[in-house]
């Protein structure tokens, strides 16, 4: 299952849809501005909110957190930082962990669960400027959850950017 997303558009405040590769719109990303903290929503086509995630406060490391229905899914923050790869930890609640690793800030980055590939966010195959694809390789796993993680890693790398 492969979702498009507009690129050009990710910051707080700014809302943006996620399409299938149909040219659906699937997915409403809300961005909340005028917080304390850094806030989206991911909602369905008819306004629901399906995963809010939010910036936790008083961390040593920039940690994302992924809530459904006000109950913690994962936290999300760098694992750690070699010269060419940026590394994430996904903590689910559940005691999983899952791996992204790749050129995070080029949009080319993989999320694995012990070594098994789950997503590919890429921009190779398309041809739209400003958008990137994620790709969801298994059938099994939740679209929702994934492109909650791809947003949240992409918001910590470009604020790890900018603060450097």
């Amino acid at each position: 299952m492969r979702f498009l997303v507009r690129d050009r558009i990710l910051g707080i405040g700014d809302d943006y849809w996620i399409e299938d590769e149909h040219g659906n719109k699937v997915f409403l990303v809300d961005g909340k501005a005028m917080r304390l903290r850094d806030t989206f929503e991911l909602k369905d086509t008819h306004g629901r909110v399906l995963i809010d995630i939010h910036q936790k406060m008083f961390a040593l490391r920039d940690t994302m957190v992924i809530e459904r229905d006000g109950d913690t899914l994962a936290r999300i923050r760098r694992k750690r930082l070699s010269l060419l790869r940026n590394h994430y930890r996904v903590s689910l609640v559940d005691g999983t962990d899952l791996d992204v690793s790749g050129k995070i800030l080029d949009r080319e980055f993989a999320v694995e669960y012990d070594g098994e590939l789950l997503a590919v966010i890429s921009r190779r195959w398309l041809h739209i400027r400003e958008t990137y694809g994620v790709d969801v390789v298994r059938d099994d796993a939740d679209p929702a959850l994934l492109i909650a993680v791809a947003v949240c890693v992409i918001h910590l790398a470009e604020k790890e950017r900018e603060d450097d």
